[in-house]
Parts: C-alpha cells; structure tokens; sequence
C-alpha cells in the first residue's frame, strides 16, 4: 500500500489558509471603511494567515497532485482544523485594539473563542455573545463571512477555483459534501462545484438587494443574505431577525431565503435554466416540499385556533389567518432548513408544537444544501426499506430493491443510510449523557435533562438554539468549557457527516494506508 503523501496534505491545508485569509483582508476593508479600529487587527491576521499558506504551498509544491481517497479524508479534516484555528486570529488579535471593559475582551477566553468560530464555519449559528450589537462592524461582518463560506464548504470553493485537482478534487468533495451522493451538474467536478459556488454567490446577491430594498440598511441586508443562505443565523440585532418583526416583506424573504438554502443547490441550478421538470421529478424535492406544507399546516391550526385567540379579541379575522400562516411557515422552513431563526419563542406556544418541532431537529433538509441534520434523503431512504421489508417478510425468495428516483438502489447505499442513522442516534445519546455531567453535574434535574437533550441534538444537526434553558435569542456563554468544548466537537461532527471524521478513529483506515 502507498503512504501517506503528507505534501499534497499540507499543500492544500496552505490553498485553504490562503482563501481564509482572503476573506480577512475583505474584513480589513469593512473595518477601514466603518472606522472601527479593528483594521489592523485583520490586517495582521489575514497576513499572518497568508504567509503561513504561501509558506506552506511553496514548500509542498513538487508533491503530486492526485489524492487518494483516504488523502480525501484527511485533507478535509486537516483543513478543518487549520481554517478553525485561522479564524480564531481576528478575535484574539482585536484584544490589543480594544479596551478591556469591551464584550470582547470581557467574553475572551480560548474555549469562547473556538466555539465561536466553529459556530461560525458549521452553520450553526448559536454564540457566547450576549450583546452582539456592541460588538465591531467588522467582526459582525467576520462572523457573518464565516457563516457564508462555512455553509456550502471551503473545500468546494478550493476545488472550484483550483483546476488542477483533477481526479483529487472528488476525494475531497465527496469527503465534505453534504449528502448520500453529490449530485452532478457537470461532468467534471470542478465544474460541478464552481456551477454551485457562482449559485451560491448570486442568491446572496439578490437576496442581500431584496433585504436592503424592504427595509434593512446595506450592511444588515448583506450580513443576513450572507448567513440566512448558509442556513445558519448569525444576525447584527440582539432579537435576530425578531428585530424586523413588523416588516412583513422582509420575513418572507427570510422564508424563500431559509428554503431555498435547504433545497439541494443542484436542483436551484437546474431551477435557474428552467429545467422545472427535472426538479419535480425528484423525489427527495417532493418529500422535502410535502414535509414543510404538512407541517405549517399543523402548526397554523395550533396557532389560529388554540394559541392566538388568547392573545387577540378579533379570533377569526384575516390578519390572524395570514399572521397565522406566516408565524407557522416561517418557524417550520426555519427548524427544517437547520436555520434557526425566530419571530418569537416558539417554545412557549403548546407542548405538541415543541415536540413537533424537536422533531424536525432529526430530520434536516436536502442533500446537496447548506443545512445540516439527517436530510430528507436518507429518512426517504429508510421508510421504503422499512416498507420493502414488509414485503420481503411475505416473499423470502424475492428480490425486492429499494427504489428511489425510479432507479434501484444498491444495497450499500441503503446499508450506509442505516449505518449514518444509527451513528447519529448514538452519538446524540452519549453526547446528551456528557453534556448533561459537564453541564450540570451527576445531580441534574429532569429540566436539564431535556435541555441536555435538545441542545446535542441541536448541536450535532447545527441548528442552534435548543429548546429550553438554551432556547431561541439566548446565549451559550454560560455554558461550562467541557459543555462548549463537547458542543463543538459535535458541531463539526455533524458538519462533515460523521463518517468523514469518525473514519479516521478506526484501525483499518491507517493499517490500509
């Protein structure tokens, strides 16, 4: 067997510090033009950040270009780890340029600080900061960017700008993109993630003029068109986007906006050349669309006929119906699509509505998204092997594939579907059981039990917020460092699918090497 080749490894770990320092040095220039002081900061660490990645390119660039699958692996692992340990420059350099009684300076710790950026580049969304508004123009803009280039995976942009992966450029994207399988737009794969990188990059353009001409300044409506896309909720307002609560546009832009980032950004392609067809006729886009209309219905006849009458004397009237239908199909896109935004704490509305909506933590959206979870596939995926097991019970003899898009599934497809749901299910009880010790301590009430619970799950899916103590709006800073260490490591977990960091935890994947 062929060792490791540690050049290409290291080669593309310094391509990809190189990308993140691109995008500081474009936070020195929001940080110029807001006057925030934090200039210099950005500068330094885009800098420092760029010359480790050319340093790094330089010296690795007589390896071979072609990865194997196992390099895949690491090399997605490996640049994790460095674009984490990168982004974590800019808040700990703007120590030195801001006084001591700032948020930062009174939040800094290095725990705070990695979970943070991890939030930032999973998607997830949840922070330590109490008061984000008090914090830099241009570090909200750094948590945004990080949000942005986190959600469709720094890796793609690599494979989408650097040609000369060639074959290499599949391990690495079949390594980190989300999904069962990756839809294929182009037959080259280079093609495929640049076609779905230049998508990415226009929705949040227009998305980013739809928010600043319904109401929001430039800077807000880029900062939320960037982290709304990527399905995850970094907001500039200490409500989130309650903030905009009385602009109606504005939320549902925010809908077609957290639908649209949990739609499989393949089918978007093909929505965009006006290949409508192609999109209804796969099945994964169908159950998706099915699952968020039986859903909002659910929760508007919740909403209109329980909960809101008790809050208004006109029951029935057309403003309750359309707020209603708005509050209830925001929520439901905002849980499934792994966003996690709110118009107000859905927790305190009934009992079966929470539980609806925990739920929709395991369930996720579409493969091929920005969102994290299960995804829609694989649960598609699991209900007609139950359903086909019914019928091989009745017929031993026969054989009977799973079938999905009209095409016979191979059985190791639907061997790693199960195998993906039965690892998630585990890790999210043993996490819950850590969290819950780390957190709380061996004395925990049932209260912190399903917050245990709620906040893994919610973790592992990168949602956000979880349900209870540390719901929608609420911090994670009072969480202990075990809890944001633990919350961390599952946020990129759940981020690389699993198998692509678990694998490395088995024998058999260094022994073959």
């Amino acid at each position: 067997m062929k060792s490791l080749n540690f050049k290409v490894i290291l080669n593309l770990s310094g391509v990809l510090l190189l990308l993140n320092a691109l995008f500081m040095l474009i936070a020195t220039c929001v940080s110029i033009y807001f006057g925030d002081h934090l200039s210099y900061s950005f500068l330094f660490s885009g800098c420092l950040v760029g010359i480790g990645g050319l340093l790094m390119v330089y010296f690795t660039k007589d390896g071979r270009k072609h990865i194997s699958k196992r390099e895949g692996y690491i090399v997605v692992c490996v640049g994790w780890l460095f674009l984490i340990l990168s982004g974590c420059l800019p808040y700990v350099s703007s120590l030195f340029f801001l006084p001591n009684d700032h948020i930062i300076s009174q939040n800094f710790s290095v725990v705070n600080i990695v979970y943070e950026t991890v939030s930032g580049y999973t998607a997830t969304g949840t922070s330590i900061y109490d008061n984000v508004e008090s914090l830099p123009k241009s570090i909200l803009f750094w948590r945004s960017t990080t949000n942005w280039i986190g959600g469709m995976g720094i890796i793609v942009l690599t494979i989408a700008i650097l040609p000369f992966l060639g074959i290499g450029g599949r391990q690495l994207f079949m390594a980190e993109a989300p999904g069962i399988h990756t839809d294929k737009i182009h037959p080259r794969i280079t093609e495929t993630a640049k076609n779905l990188w230049l998508v990415y990059l226009g929705l949040t353009l227009f998305f980013a003029a739809l928010l600043y001409f319904g109401g929001m300044n430039l800077f807000d409506a880029t900062n939320h068109a960037m982290s709304v896309i990527a399905t995850a909720g970094f907001s500039t307002k200490n409500e989130g986007v309650m903030y905009w609560n009385n602009n109606i546009f504005i939320q549902y832009v925010f809908i077609f906006m957290m639908f649209l980032g949990g739609t499989n950004f393949a089918l978007i392609y093909l929505m965009i050349k006006g290949q409508f067809k192609k999109i209804w006729n796969n099945e994964e886009f169908r159950w998706w669309v099915g699952l968020i209309l039986m859903t909002t219905f659910i929760i508007f006849l919740a909403l209109f006929y329980i909960i809101y009458p008790n809050y208004s004397t006109e029951t029935y009237s057309w403003t309750n119906l359309e707020h209603s239908f708005r509050n209830s199909l925001f929520h439901v896109v905002s849980i499934a699509s792994t966003t996690a935004l709110a118009m107000e704490d859905y927790t305190n509305w009934l009992s079966v509505t929470t539980l609806i909506f925990f739920a929709l933590f395991f369930i996720g959206g579409s493969a091929g998204s920005t969102s994290g979870g299960i995804t829609v596939i694989r649960h598609v995926i699991l209900l007609k092997n139950s359903w086909v097991e019914f019928k091989r019970i009745l017929h031993p003899n026969a054989i009977i594939p799973v079938r999905y898009n009209k095409r016979s599934l191979h059985q190791s497809i639907v061997f790693h579907v199960m195998a993906f749901f039965v690892m998630f299910m585990i890790i999210w009880i043993i996490s819950s059981i850590l969290f819950g010790l780390l957190n709380y301590g061996v004395t925990m009430s049932f209260q912190n039990i399903l917050t245990s619970l709620t906040i893994t799950a919610s973790t592992l899916g990168n949602i956000g917020p979880g349900i209870g103590e540390y719901g929608p709006g609420t911090s994670m800073n009072s969480l202990s460092d075990g809890a944001k260490l633990l919350c961390s490591f599952l946020m990129i977990l759940g981020r690389l699918e699993l198998f692509t960091i678990l694998i490395l935890f088995t024998p058999a994947f260094w022994r073959n090497t």
